[in-house]
């Protein structure tokens, strides 16, 4: 066999019959009509998806709207706890009167102060000046 002898038979083929046509086309449709709805799915979900975040993010702007509102309210509780904490320490204070001691029994009498002073002053010397 040549090469011209095969080309020519591959080169033959037999037209589509009307018939085969119409089925062709009938899947093709059909093919068709299954992608659009198929793609108007995925719009929907997509919208879907879509609206829910935005929803999260009005959610996260609320929720951080309520944590600064919040921090402020912690703050000021904060600071009228210490207030508070001050007024209860004085008002439980102990004041204790100046000691006096009780000096009604012999053997505890009050002792007189005690003299401090050096002690060439005290016995009423001075310091020796070198000559």
């Amino acid at each position: 066999m040549s090469f011209i002898s095969t080309a020519r038979r591959v080169a033959r083929h037999r037209s589509a019959t009307p018939a085969e046509l119409r089925e062709e086309n009938r899947l093709l449709l059909a093919r068709e009509v299954a992608a659009s709805d198929f793609f108007a799915l995925l719009i929907h979900d997509r919208d879907d998806v879509y609206a829910a975040w935005q929803q999260s993010q009005k959610r996260a702007a609320d929720a951080e709207l309520v944590v600064v509102c919040q921090q402020g309210a912690i703050e000021d509780l904060a600071a009228e706890v210490t207030s508070l904490k001050a007024q209860l320490a004085n008002a439980t204070r102990v004041d204790v009167p100046l000691m006096e001691r009780d000096t009604r029994h012999g053997a505890d009498q009050a002792t007189t102060p005690i003299d401090v002073r050096p002690l060439w002053d005290a016995i009423g010397i001075g310091p020796i000046a070198a000559a």
